[in-house]
Parts: C-alpha cells; structure tokens; sequence
C-alpha cells in the first residue's frame, strides 16, 4: 500500500436534520470543536483549514478568524459536493510536503430551514457562464439533467428502473439503523421512515422521468468536520488512525461525441487506487455520492467496481448491503438518499468512511478495513468534479 503520510483523526456530524435556529457557521463552529474533541486537539494545534465557503461568499478570508486560529495553510477550494475529498487530498499533500501537521475541514448548511430547492428549482446563473447557452435557455433543472444520464443508461446498456430502485432500498435499509437518520427523516416531514421496497421506489411520484421521489436525495440542513493529521500526531490521537492511502481529483464537462454515462470518477478513481496501490474489489465499504440513484450506478462502474453498463445487475437483490459479503457495502449511514443532503454532501462520506474503518458505524461491516469515499460536484451529465479517497485503517 502507499506509505501513511496523513490520517484522519477526528470525525463529527452534526446530529440533526434541522438546524434548530443555529447559523451555517455555528453548525461548521460546533462542529468542528466536536472533531478535535474526537481527536483529542484543541483549536491551538490547528495550522490548516480548507474550506468551500458555502457559508458565505469569500469565506476563506474570514473562516480562521471567526474560528480563531492563526493556519499556515488556507485551502478555498469549491467544487460543489467533491469539495470535501478535493480538500482531504489536499491536506494530505500539504502534510506530507511539511507545510502542516493538522488540517480541518469542516461544513455547514441550513438548505432545509431556508426551503431551497435544490434539485428542482431554476439554476439560472448570476453571470453568463460559458457552455451554459445550450442549456440555461431551455430550463434544464438540476434533476433534469440525471434524468438524461439515466434515460441514457437505460437506453445505452439496458438497465431497468428495477436496478435503479435497488439503490434506494439498500441505501434505505442502512438508514433504518442510523437512528440519527431516522429522527432525522421524521424531522424533515417524512412519513414512511422504514425499509422501502423496489415496489414503493417505482410507485412514488415521478419527479424527472424516470426518476421518481425515492431515488432523489432528501433537503436536509446539517454539517460536520474531519480533522486530517500527520503520522506524528497521528501516534497520539484518542481513536485509531484512519489513513489516507490513494486521492484523485477531476472534472468532466461536456463534449463532442461525448458518453454522459462515464463521469470524471474513471480518471480520478483510476489514480486514487493506483496511488493506493488496491483494486475495487478490495474495497468493504464504497461511500458513493447519492445525489440520485444514477449518480451512484455510474459512479460505480467509473471507479471499477463493475463494467460499463454493468451496473444494474451488480447493484440488485440487495447485494451492496453492509451484512452481505462480496460486494462492498454502500453508503452504510442512509446517504443522501435517506439519511441527509444538506447540499454538498462530500465531508459526510469521508466521516462514515471513517466511521466504519473504526468500528463504529450503525451499520457495520465486519473487519472493514479499505474504504472509499467519492463525490461528485456539479451536475453529472454536464459539468462536474470527481473526488476519490482511498482510505484504510491500521
């Protein structure tokens, strides 16, 4: 495997789906004190902060001075959902190169409390962007756009609705042992919080054919923080080190004779493993951004866990279970499906990733030891970023 170079010492999720009157930065404050707790840190020891200033526009100028910190390193990167695994990539690197010895990376969102309608509502951009002028004009929604890479998939290699809908019962089976999940589901107005059957997917109302309600993410607030160390730190934390081993990073956007079922996770999970120095099929638990049923087949055949056009049959009869040996074990905390989506749902992967590579998840996988943690930023079919994290425990 690749030499440990930097690790994740310290995880907290906000436990809510409703912010409860509390500020994007007091989730992302809360936070991010509750991670170094976990670590067994202070704010002191902290020389990085990476943040995608989706608290505020320019928040990278004033994130250390509203934590009260003075960082060596100060990392904006936004792009979208991937920010997360972009920022833990990058923290790995600026450990390993010297530059810091504890990273924090922390997020936070009221998208629930503020009723944003995150994949429905229009994407009309502030300025004209370019390559946009084939799509803004025509109303293409956030979910129209998945819709397309579906209709494409099932079109292209055959894959059924049925196939699609197994993600959201497997995810949704996970869920129901979360029991943050589960008040959380509740909270937000949901009234079904059990298990889910492929039947219920396909009966739920159609949001963009041929997705229908069950296979979009749910709008949640929430938040969370992961803090990165080096392997001298690392010798000292409270918990296990959960290392990271492998990191790629891409974005994809449109092109002539372009395929919109492959996304950029083929270039970055390609060097994430090979950086790693694992196969897929090594892999116990694999945290797949879950914007939409879509979003998880095509990501999963991108990062090698099935062939192109293959996905279907690899994800049915509820093979990506967490108590089903074989096949790694998929969003085991409920994921965005089920669990929460605050909108950029990247830090929550790297978080029960970790979980998991400790023991301590909800829905465990027996001796998990490699993990992967992917998000994807943007929209699939057009423009997007892939973010892959290899990680593995001692």
């Amino acid at each position: 495997m690749a030499r440990r170079s930097a690790a994740i010492g310290g995880i907290y999720e906000f436990p809510g789906r409703t912010a409860g009157g509390l500020s994007k930065l007091q989730i992302k404050a809360e936070c991010a004190g509750r991670a170094l707790d976990d670590a067994g840190l202070s704010w002191s020891d902290v020389d990085a902060v990476y943040d995608a200033s989706e608290a505020g526009p320019m928040l990278g100028l004033t994130i250390a001075e509203y934590f009260g910190i003075t960082p060596r390193v100060v990392d904006t990167t936004a792009v979208g959902g991937s920010s997360y695994e972009f920022h833990a990539a990058h923290a790995a690197r600026d450990i390993a190169a010297g530059k810091a010895s504890v990273a924090l990376l922390t997020y936070g969102s009221t998208a629930h409390s503020e009723s944003r309608a995150i994949g429905t509502g229009g994407r009309m951009p502030g300025e004209p962007q370019p390559g946009a002028n084939m799509e803004v004009p025509y109303g293409l929604t956030l979910i129209g756009n998945y819709a397309l890479v579906a209709t494409r998939h099932m079109a292209q290699y055959g894959t059924t609705p049925e196939q699609l809908a197994e993600i959201a019962v497997t995810t949704r089976s996970h869920a129901v042992r979360n029991p943050d999940a589960v008040a959380g589901l509740t909270d937000i107005g949901i009234r079904n919080v059990g298990e889910i059957t492929v039947d219920d997917v396909l009966g739920s109302r159609l949001i963009a054919d041929p997705l229908h309600l069950l296979e979009c993410c749910i709008v949640s607030d929430g938040g969370g923080a992961v803090v990165i160390v080096s392997p001298e730190v690392a010798a000292g934390l409270r918990k296990p080190p959960v290392w990271i081993l492998g990191t790629g990073e891409a974005i994809g956007y449109p092109a002539n004779q372009a395929d919109i079922t492959t996304s950029a996770a083929v270039q970055s999970g390609h060097e994430a493993f090979g950086q790693a120095g694992v196969r897929p099929d090594e892999i116990d638990v694999a945290m797949i951004y879950d914007s939409f049923t879509i979003t998880v087949l095509t990501i999963l055949e991108d990062l090698g866990f099935a062939e192109k056009g293959e996905g279907g049959p690899f994800v049915a009869d509820g093979r990506l279970r967490f108590d089903r040996p074989g096949a790694p074990a998929l969003n085991t905390d409920g994921g965005g499906l089920s669990s929460n989506h605050p909108g950029m749902r990247g830090i929550f992967l790297l978080i029960e990733a970790a979980r998991q590579l400790r023991g301590e998840s909800t829905a465990q996988v027996q001796g998990a030891r490699l993990a992967v943690a992917h998000g994807n930023g943007g929209m699939l079919g057009t423009r997007h970023a892939a973010g892959t994290i290899v990680l593995g425990r001692e």
